[in-house]
């Protein structure tokens, strides 16, 4: 923020962050999904995109709601947080791309989801001191914490009823769902109060 005022950057990067996290949250139920290896879960994916789709769209509806609010950013400014954005963005996928191949290729893709949310959780920390949203620290250290645990105290497989579960997969994924998701709710009662603030103006 400039000066205490809200802008309308202020929403719009709020906002973001709520679809953000809508979207890979509900990526990530979908890796929780496939590790349970049940017939039905085309229905727990159904349930999983439409919690994803009802955030995403609130993550809009902040946006429209901050159309009238005025900008104050620079365009120096706002190109400098989208460029560091990028890099973050960029190195994240290139890190999580080469765990693919790795994992792959020494043949232990088990471990290629573990790996890939402590790669997701650390991006989360220069992302912090990018929007200044203390909330990211406490994301990327659960997601990190989460893939650590599990890894440790967890074995890759367990059986229920003689059914097989990946049981890496299904705790990391449904954990990391419920971190992203939870994540993009705090971040949108941030931008609703934003919006509170800025209407006192």
């Amino acid at each position: 923020m400039t000066e205490n005022v809200v802008t309308k950057s202020d929403v719009r990067g709020t906002a973001s962050g709520v679809m953000f996290m809508a979207f890979f949250g509900t990526v990530w139920a979908d890796i929780g999904i496939g590790g349970l290896q049940i017939s039905g879960a085309i229905w727990l994916l159904f349930l999983a995109i439409l919690i994803g789709a009802a955030l995403f769209l609130s993550g809009i509806c902040l946006i429209r709601r901050a159309q009238h609010l005025p900008q104050t950013k620079t365009s120096y400014q706002a190109k400098n947080v989208d460029k560091w954005f990028n890099i973050i963005f960029v190195v994240e996928f290139g890190l999580i791309g080469m765990a693919g191949i790795v994992t792959n290729g020494i043949g232990h893709f088990d471990w290629f989801f573990p790996i890939m949310a402590i790669i997701v959780g650390v991006h989360f920390f220069p992302l912090a001191h990018l929007f200044q949203v203390r909330t990211y620290y406490l994301t990327g250290t659960l997601l990190c914490l989460l893939a650590i645990g599990t890894v440790i105290f967890v074995p890759g497989e367990i059986s229920v009823g003689g059914h097989h579960i990946d049981a890496w997969w299904t705790l990391v994924g449904f954990g990391s769902m419920l971190i992203l998701w939870i994540t993009s709710l705090v971040i949108l009662a941030l931008g609703m109060n934003l919006l509170r603030v800025a209407q006192s103006q």
